[in-house]
């Protein structure tokens, strides 16, 4: 199967995603079979418009891989990488003709370094590109060539190369700085140069792929968009060989947030953006750095006072996007040493915990000795810090456990609670021990809390470590938080959330009719 190639609107940007090729070729980051149809899933479904799928020479599992994606996506072109020559091309066609959009993207090393390596003439390595991209566009409409290392070729010989790939049918030709060589500016004006003075070149689709050894990787792609490119190639969170690729979200978001000097549109839906992210992160085992920029866990984030007490007078003061442009809940404002009294209350606020002034004032003295030595102040530190001055119910009581777990389920609990003096018995069911033991809680005292947070944490090493468990519940809008500590972890577990069922009963009272609002109480740990 057959499409037309691609025309370059002067307003649109193509997004050509090789997460699957070049993002995979990251030492360590190679991904499975069924990882890869995943990944790829998720790129057809952000509206990406061109996923280099893969090398479907290099393994049969690589072909077997590209060959599925083809079949399988809904909307994007679907691409394979192929060395210049035909055993490569034919093999690349055998895994995309399936595809509702299928391209071959072909490829020769032109600088002098990398002549030298099958030790080709100039002469010798142009013929092979006039046969090569002609024996491509014969089985496919649908060719992308790239002159690998071009920003270290020199221009006559570039000039010259591109004229004839385009003579020989290529639809697209992609420009690489495969070794993050070039700068912004020699990048806008090696496209613009080319477009001006290559016969064809007004006719067919300028790419760019840049690679990130410099830092420069997305200066140089929307610099060559400025020069007339259309297509950027690039991958999600940048994963690419050595120090990586133009990542998606940064071109895509840099291109929505400033259209007022680059108004070119792309086709993607920014909203799965941290979505992707973290998936390609999960299955690839590169996880990605704080301060990376739009996805990295820092990148919606305010420690400093002041830019926390903007941030909650008028957002844009401190952020240039909204959070749920790439799909993140909102805004995160870590307590620390830098934090203000703006930003704890509003943190309080939040965990259901509203203050008097001087109330405020008191925690926030303790809050800052606290901050002062550690470098992030947590809600359960928060917790720990209001407690004092809290009511604490004891209504519901743990008085027995007996779990039985292992390889066949269901697991089962065996329960016994003291609720108002009153011993009540059930035997429950659930998928593994924490599960079953939740839900005999449930079962014997019934309520409508749902389970926020659910978090182990060992106080010392070894098998037989005592095990602190903190446990989150939200009813109507009401918080509270449960802890306790244990060598045993189901039983810590049992015992944190009572605690924070307890705590819930204490909202309750103080929430009811022209009851005196002041608060949630919770338990610290190891109570």
């Amino acid at each position: 199967m057959t499409t037309t190639p691609d025309t370059r609107p002067e307003n649109r940007v193509l997004i050509f995603d090789t997460t699957l090729r070049d993002g995979e070729q990251s030492p360590g980051a190679t991904m499975t079979h069924a990882e890869k149809l995943e990944i790829a899933e998720l790129l057809d479904e952000m509206g990406v418009d061109i996923i280099e799928a893969g090398f479907p020479i290099a393994s049969e599992g690589d072909f077997k891989a590209v060959s599925e994606i083809a079949r399988q996506s809904k909307q994007a072109t679907i691409c394979g990488l192929a060395r210049a020559n035909y055993k490569d091309i034919d093999r690349c066609w055998e895994a995309v003709k399936q595809a509702r959009s299928p391209r071959i993207h072909t490829f020769i090393g032109t600088s002098p370094l990398h002549r030298a390596i099958p030790n080709l003439s100039q002469d010798e390595m142009a013929q092979r590109i006039h046969d090569t991209v002609t024996h491509a566009r014969n089985l496919c409409d649908n060719v992308q060539w790239s002159p690998m290392d071009a920003t270290r070729t020199e221009w006559d010989y570039l000039a010259r190369v591109v004229e004839i790939a385009i003579k020989a049918g290529a639809t697209t030709i992609n420009i690489p700085d495969t070794v993050g060589y070039t700068a912004p500016v020699e990048s806008a004006d090696l496209i613009r140069r080319l477009i001006a003075e290559v016969p064809g070149a007004d006719e067919i689709i300028f790419a760019t792929h840049c690679h990130n050894d410099l830092g420069m990787a997305t200066a140089n792609s929307l610099a060559a968009v400025e020069g007339g490119a259309r297509q950027i190639e690039c991958t999600i969170n940048g994963l690419g060989e050595r120090a990586g690729n133009t990542a998606l979200e940064e071109v895509v978001m840099a291109l929505k947030v400033r259209h007022d000097i680059m108004p070119w549109d792309t086709g993607v839906d920014t909203r799965r953006i941290m979505n992707i992210s973290r998936r390609v992160a999960t299955v690839s085992g590169f996880p990605v750095q704080f301060n990376k920029a739009i996805v990295g866990k820092n990148a919606f984030a305010h420690e400093s006072g002041i830019h926390q007490d903007g941030m909650l007078k008028n957002a844009e003061t401190f952020e240039i996007m909204r959070p749920e442009d790439v799909g993140l809940a909102g805004t995160s404002l870590p307590l620390g040493k830098h934090s203000g009294r703006a930003a704890l209350r509003a943190k309080l606020k939040e965990l259901g915990h509203e203050m008097a002034e001087n109330q405020l004032n008191d925690t926030f003295v303790r809050f800052k000795e606290l901050a002062d030595r550690k470098k992030e102040v947590y809600d359960d530190d928060l917790i720990a810090l209001v407690r004092q001055n809290e009511a604490v119910s004891d209504r519901v009581r743990l008085k027995s456990l007996k779990v039985i777990c292992g390889t066949e389920g269901p697991q089962h609990a065996e329960m016994t609670l003291t609720i108002d003096d009153e011993e009540k018995s059930v035997d429950a069911t659930g998928d593994g021990p924490v599960d079953a033991t939740f839900n005999a809680i449930k079962a014997l005292f019934p309520h409508e809390a749902r389970l926020q947070l659910y978090q182990v944490a060992a106080v010392t090493e070894g098998t037989d470590a005592q095990a602190t468990v903190s446990v989150r519940l939200e009813e109507d809008g009401r918080i509270a938080t449960g802890q306790s500590a244990d060598t045993d972890t189901v039983v810590a577990s049992a015992k944190a959330y009572i605690n924070a069922v307890n705590r819930l009963l204490v909202r309750r009272e103080k929430t009811a009719p022209n009851a005196d609002v002041k608060g949630v109480g919770y338990m610290d740990a190891g109570e």
